[in-house]
Formats: structure tokens, sequence, C-alpha cells
């Protein structure tokens, strides 16, 4: 990674210059900066529209995930038929996006402090048009498998970059709703892939799935030739130098010009850090962040490391992946009934995470995060409970499949709730910038590798032990995942990205909303 060095006071050697008719100066005195963030804080945050504009172009690239996890619950039915598959190849099927876009995230890192940010976005959307394309025209399951390999690579870009992207454009004061929209962008795209299923179910099985896999390229074309209308990331700008372009970009996403001065001066003295740190290159910013982090580093990576753990370990996306096998376990029978009520799950979903977006500046990440992971731990004992009951019932009870039905809706509700939005805002927000791009892409490889496991084990495991033993299982997990988020999840709503490091240090304020963090 090339830097312009900051190791000097970035003032007297770049060319950066407060900006015109301004009457702040660009260093803030300690107390100037608290003062003036308390300020901000207490008036009423207003989207700007151009960081609006640029994070919902940004998180676009989500949909193709969304659109995949969606479509494959449903395909997958008729590709079992088509192919002539096992329950293994099944799983091998699904999981294999997820496990493969451990490549993508571990590579994002590097690819975005080389390339920057926006033409990582460009290069995640084309590689997933490559995947679907290979997809639709799969003959056979090596012929799919291997375009599930492409598309998985291209989805491990994409949900690096997104959220990382949003969060360095953003408002402080609306950071948590625009680094929200990739999340909100995910379930968009698991509704349009359920709608994608129910319309073609009625199609031949050998014709029907190809055409929901290779559909996933139209949205994929469309994010490539979006992108290019999105400004480059601030942050990234000034570690190249190009300060002024970077002025410029924070102008138009600030209320004020002051505003962007302040985040601007922010940047710098990180940039200037991040330099003087940063002699060895991307392997020491590696051997500093696994191997000698400093105390708050390796809090960070604590937290970062398990929300992203538990996101996953929380089983949604094989709840989502195999939703009709969970519904056919209940007793509800045909496809396209199957289908049907998945895509009233669907809706349910991407209802409360829209919920979830428009208050997580207002209520903040800790509550949102708790309410959700509890929330789900209550859902998945009841989804236990009403799958139990129906597994020594014959015949099957009305209320009990009514039961399984209302606790899947409620926790795919309350995942959108907290941990699917929080998840990407907090990887992407706490990280210094000297490790932000690697250690989102550390975090989100946890969370591609967690998901891959759990979405080919999930049938397996089910068959041994129940559905209704795995739901109260993961209901476990999620008590524990309460229980993490309380002490190692400091809130960060309001503050700067250069700010948020401070709340994982030894000292923390008791006025602060937070906590004291446990060693």
């Amino acid at each position: 990674m090339t830097l312009t060095s900051f190791s000097q006071d970035p003032n007297k050697n770049s060319s950066y210059h407060p900006l015109p008719d301004s009457e702040s100066e660009i260093h803030l005195k300690h107390e100037d900066r608290i003062e003036a963030s308390s300020s901000s804080a207490r008036r009423k945050a207003r989207i700007n529209r151009y960081a609006l504009a640029g994070a919902i172009l940004a998180s676009t690239n989500s949909v193709l995930l969304g659109y995949d996890i969606g479509v494959m619950s449903g395909a997958v039915l008729y590709i079992r038929e088509d192919l002539r598959i096992s329950s293994m190849q099944v799983e091998i099927l699904v999981g294999s996006l997820n496990v493969c876009s451990l490549i993508g995230s571990l590579a994002s890192g590097k690819t975005s402090d080389s390339i920057g940010r926006r033409y990582t976005i460009i290069l995640a959307a084309l590689t997933f048009l490559l995947g679907a394309i290979l997809m639709g025209l799969a003959p056979s399951f090596s012929f799919l498998m291997a375009g599930r390999i492409v598309a998985g690579i291209g989805v491990g870009f994409s949900l690096m970059i997104a959220p990382v992207y949003v969060a360095e454009l953003s408002p402080a004061m609306t950071r948590g709703f625009l680094t929200s929209l990739p999340e909100v962008f995910i379930n968009v795209g698991i509704l349009l892939g359920y709608i994608s299923n129910y319309a073609l179910s009625g199609i031949s099985p050998s014709v029907n799935w190809r055409l929901m896999l290779g559909m996933a390229a139209v949205p994929a074309m469309a994010v490539a030739v979006g992108v290019l209308a999105m400004p480059e990331s601030p942050p990234w700008l000034v570690m190249r130098g190009r300060l002024e372009e970077a002025r410029k970009v924070l102008v138009r996403t600030s209320e004020t010009k002051e505003e962007a001065e302040r985040r601007l001066s922010e940047i710098v003295k990180a940039a200037s850090l991040c330099s003087t740190n940063l002699r060895g290159g991307q392997g020491a910013v590696w051997m500093d962040l696994l191997f000698r982090p400093s105390r708050s580093v390796r809090r960070i990576l604590i937290a970062a490391v398990g929300v992203n753990f538990f996101m996953q370990a929380s089983g949604n996306d094989a709840v989502v992946y195999y939703s009709p096998e969970v519904f056919k376990e209940a007793g509800i029978q045909g496809k396209r009934q199957l289908v049907g009520v998945t895509v009233m799950m669907g809706i349910a979903k991407t209802s409360f995470v829209l919920i979830s977006a428009l208050f997580l500046d207002n209520f903040g990440r800790r509550p949102l995060l708790l309410l959700g992971s509890a929330g789900m731990a209550l859902s998945l004992a009841g989804l236990g409970l009403g799958s139990k009951y129906l597994e020594y019932s014959d015949p099957k009870p009305e209320w009990a499949i009514l039961l399984c039905v209302v606790a899947v809706c409620s926790t795919v509700s309350f995942f959108s709730i907290g941990l699917g939005p929080i998840t990407w805002v907090y990887s992407s927000e706490i990280f210094p910038l000297r490790f932000r791009a690697q250690g989102s892409s550390l975090a989100i490889s946890v969370n591609r590798l967690v998901s891959g496991l759990v979405s080919m084990t999930f049938l397996s495991i089910s068959e041994e032990i129940s559905f209704g033993g795995m739901f109260y299982t993961l209901s476990g997990i999620m008590v524990v995942a309460t229980i993490f988020f309380y002490f190692f999840c400091p809130e960060t709503k309001g503050k700067s990205l250069e700010e948020i490091g401070a709340l994982f240090e030894d000292q923390v304020h008791e006025n602060n909303d937070d906590y004291k963090l446990l060693s």
C-alpha cells in the first residue's frame, strides 16, 4: 500500500488549506472538538442527500447476496429434482457460496487499499455477474458449483467493501442509518429472490431454477454501471495525498463547511498516525493486528469478530436457505405453498430491517443489538417447541404449524432489528483507519466461514437431533450472544470514526451511555 507521508504536521507538508470563508482553525483543541461534537449531537440529524446517494449506490451491491440467498431457498427444490442430487450435495451447493466468499473477504482489504473502495465495489459486481451467468447456464452439478464459487468470491468482496465505504463517506450523526443500508438491500434481495421463486415455480423444473439463478446477472450489471457515478472515499483519498479531492467530497457530504473542515482535519490526523505506523507495509499491519495488538485494538478485534461470529452462529442464513424444508417438516405441502410462505417471511424480514435502520441513530447500536439477540433467543425456543411437538404428533395440529410459521417470521424479524444491520455498521466503524480495511476483511471472513459451516451442516445435524433440537441449540447460542454484546460492545452512536477508538481504551467516561469494558 503506497501512502503519502504524514509523519510530520500534515498542514505544513501538504496542499491542504482551511476551507474558504471558514473562521475555524484546522487543529481544534481537544475540548473544542468535544464541545462541537456535543453541540452537533443535540441538533436534529439530517440525512445529507449526496451521502445518501453514495450509500444507496454502494449498498445496491448487497442485493446480489440477498437475491442469491432468497432464490436458492426455492431453486434448490427444483435443482434436487432436476439434477437428482443428495441432501449432502444440497448442503455443499448452498454453503459453498459462503465458504468461497472467504477468498473475496480476505482479498478485499488489500484490494480496496490498492485500487480504492469504489473500484473494489465494481470488481465485486463483475465477479458476481460472471458467477450468475455460469449458474444460469449450468448443464450439470459440477458446472453449477463452479458458478457458485465465482459468485462467492464476488460476495466476499461486496460484504466487506460496501459498509466500509459507506461508513467513511457518512457524517457521524447519520452513519448508523447509512451504514445499515447494505443489510436493507440484502433483505430486499432476499424478498426479490422469494418473489422470483414464486413467479417461476410454474415453469418446467429443468428450466425454472436456471432462470431463477441467471436473473441475478441483471442487477449485477446495473450495479457495475451505477457505481461509476459514486465519489471515492475521503479517507482513502487522504491516504493517497489527494486532499483537494477529499475536501470536495467532504463539503458535499457535510451540512456546513466547518463540519467538513473538522472531518478533514480528523482524517488527516488519523492518516498521519497511520503513515507513521505503516513503515513495514501491509505485513506490519497484519502483524500488529493479529500478533502484537495494543489493548484497545485487541478489544476492537474481539468485538468485531464476536459480532460477526454470532451473526452467523444464530443460524439466520440457514433458516432462510432451508425455510422450505422447515415448513415441509411442519406439515405444509406443495412446492408453491412452501415458496408462498417464504415470501411472507421475506416481507416480515425486510419490513423490520427498514424500521431498525430508521431508528438506529436515535436508539443506538447497543440497545437494538441486545433487543434483537434476546428476541431471537425466545423466538428460536418457540420454534424448537413447535417443531418438537409436530415431530411426535399425527395428524399435525394447525396451532403448532402456525406457531412454527410465526416463530420463523419472528426469528428473522428480530435478526433484522439487531444483528442484521448492526453487524455491518459495527464492523466498519470501530477499527482505526490504519486497520479498517484489514480488520473489516478479517471480521467478515469469520462471518463467511461460520455462515458456510452452518449452512453446510444444518440439514445433517437436524437429521441427527431433529429440527426442534437444532432450534433449541441456536436459541442457547443467542443467549450467549446477548451476554457477549452486553459486556464487549460499547455504544458508538453519534461519534466520529476517529473518536470511536477511545471507547475501547481503559478509561471510559461514566456519562457516555457506555460501560466499563471487560479486560
